[in-house]
């Protein structure tokens, strides 16, 4: 029997999902497709955009950062706006908002159309990185709920990996706005699908609004995210990166204040009692921390290092993602976790993607066999690890707010995915600048330091000291990504051994 908006999702305790649950996974894996892509598919469009629009590097950079930071600052919003007035109401919102950015971005006759263009997708994709999961989690029972959640992450990872392959193929026989163009047509057919297949639900306590509670958490994640971006490219003391991290900070606190206050929160703070809800939290940010940094790694080694073109390179990283689809879509994930629990799941993980990012920067150094056995490891890794967490993490939060749920573990991986990018990428240019050879000293990158130098020995030293700082990051983000894995599992751990005495209800 279908959700309705006027009733809570169906108890699992009753033991029976939506009948049509896998025909709805797969519109709903239709829609997170669409968003995700474009999370990376305007990369290979960056000269052809150089180009044609005459965009200068900083507009380059906010075509490209738009979208993810109007995304992540919304999505704890859109999650609560989700529960309040109906996922399928916001999911339908989100296909359409976003096809409509689309068209416009792919009309866009300057850098600042684009720009706004891609902030307008950014709300789409909001509206679309919360409600999908919270429709997964209100159609599927406890039986099947972590293989639907793993086949919607496996969906995530072939978008995360896609985007660049899909680019660099339309940029070969189109132009540069057919990467948005062609998100039409998906866009029209999940929005069909929506309206016909998706039952509504929403929480039936219908909580007021909470206005302030939105407006902070969008203020502070934005902050804090947009300083993460910022970081690499003007230096983490700048006045620009002080300012809006400090703003970010200090807005959340003041959003965590707020919210244990109001009567109806947005974000119930008694959540982070729920030993389960921490320790899944802590996990999917390290995951998310390692995966991000290490793609942020692997592209420029495969370019800069092996010589690699853009579209090569792509390629050689889609191991990765075809691991996870394969392992998720076989449900490993689900059936371990049933067999050796969250905890020991969560470490097994892990402990893979720690040993793939260990071995891809030991064995990778010299080509690239050694990197694969790294990107099948990570690959099998994230196929275990991240729908124990998502479960977990949902599992803890009461069903009515599902979408507060998954706009938490949707900010956790931009979250992660952004500071990935921002300590390892520091972690390689600490390394690169410390082991540059005299002649190349001040360089602050690979291609500024072989412009400086003039003979082949030095240009061979710049390209070790880059291997070498390659080889460090990756390195710390095996440790950090360990660390995750173990802190995650003893917090889970304690969590079963100390039954807790109730979801908290928000």
């Amino acid at each position: 029997m279908a959700t309705t908006a006027d009733s809570p999702p169906k108890p699992a305790s009753e033991g029976r999902g939506h009948p049509k649950r896998w025909l709805i996974l797969g519109v709903i894996c239709l829609a997170q497709l669409t968003v995700l892509l474009d999370n990376t598919v305007l990369n290979v469009a960056i000269p052809s955009l150089t180009t044609d629009l005459d965009a200068s590097t900083a507009d380059v950079q906010w075509m490209v950062n738009a979208y993810s930071l109007v995304q992540s600052g919304l999505l704890l919003t859109a999650g609560s706006a989700a529960d309040r007035y109906g996922r399928k109401k916001l999911l339908a919102l989100g296909l359409a908002l976003f096809g409509v950015g689309s068209l416009c971005a792919g009309l866009a006759q300057s850098s600042g159309q684009l720009i706004a263009a891609r902030a307008g997708m950014g709300i789409g994709g909001a509206l679309l990185m919360t409600t999908t999961l919270a429709v997964v989690v209100t159609v599927f029972d406890e039986s099947e709920r972590t293989k639907a959640i793993g086949v919607w992450g496996a969906v995530s990872s072939l978008g995360f990996a896609g985007g660049p392959l899909i680019g660099g193929a339309l940029l070969d026989h189109f132009w540069w706005g057919s990467i948005f163009l062609i998100n039409l047509p998906v866009a029209a057919l999940g929005l069909v699908a929506v309206l016909r297949l998706v039952p509504e639900s929403k929480n039936p306590m219908g909580d007021r609004p909470d206005l302030v509670g939105a407006l902070l958490s969008t203020i502070g994640m934005t902050g804090v995210v947009f300083a993460i971006i910022s970081g690499p490219e003007h230096g983490w003391a700048s006045p620009q990166v002080l300012v809006s991290g400090a703003v970010g900070v200090v807005v959340l606190a003041g959003f965590a204040v707020w919210e244990r206050r109001v009567p109806y929160p947005m974000l119930d703070m008694s959540f982070f009692a729920d030993r389960r809800f921490v320790g899944a939290v802590a996990g999917g940010i390290l995951v998310a921390f390692g995966m991000g940094g290490s793609l942020f790694l692997l592209t420029q080694h495969l370019q800069f290092v092996l010589g690699y073109e853009p579209l090569d390179a792509g390629l050689r990283t889609a191991p990765l993602a075809l691991v996870i689809v394969v392992l998720n879509l076989a449900g490993l994930g689900a059936r371990l976790l049933g067999k050796l629990g969250t905890p020991r799941t969560i470490v097994l993980g892990m402990s893979l993607v720690s040993g793939g990012l260990a071995a891809i920067a030991t064995l990778g150094s010299d080509g690239y066999d050694g990197m694969l056995v790294g990107l099948l490891m990570m690959g099998a890794g994230i196929a275990v690890s991240m729908p124990a967490m998502a479960t977990a993490i949902m599992s803890a939060i009461p069903p009515e707010k599902a979408g507060v749920g998954a706009g938490v573990n949707g900010t956790l991986t931009e979250f992660g995915n952004s500071l990935g990018v921002a300590v390892l990428g520091a972690v390689l240019n600490s390394r690169f600048v410390a082991l540059l050879p005299a002649a190349a000293a001040g360089a602050g990158s690979l291609p500024e330091a072989l412009k400086a130098v003039h003979s082949p020995r030095d240009g061979a030293a710049v390209a070790d000291a880059f291997s070498s700082g390659v080889e460090t990051a990756q390195l710390v983000g095996a440790g950090a990504v360990l660390a995750g894995g173990l802190l995650a599992a003893f917090l889970l751990g304690r969590a079963e051994r100390t039954p807790e005495t109730g979801n908290p209800e928000g």
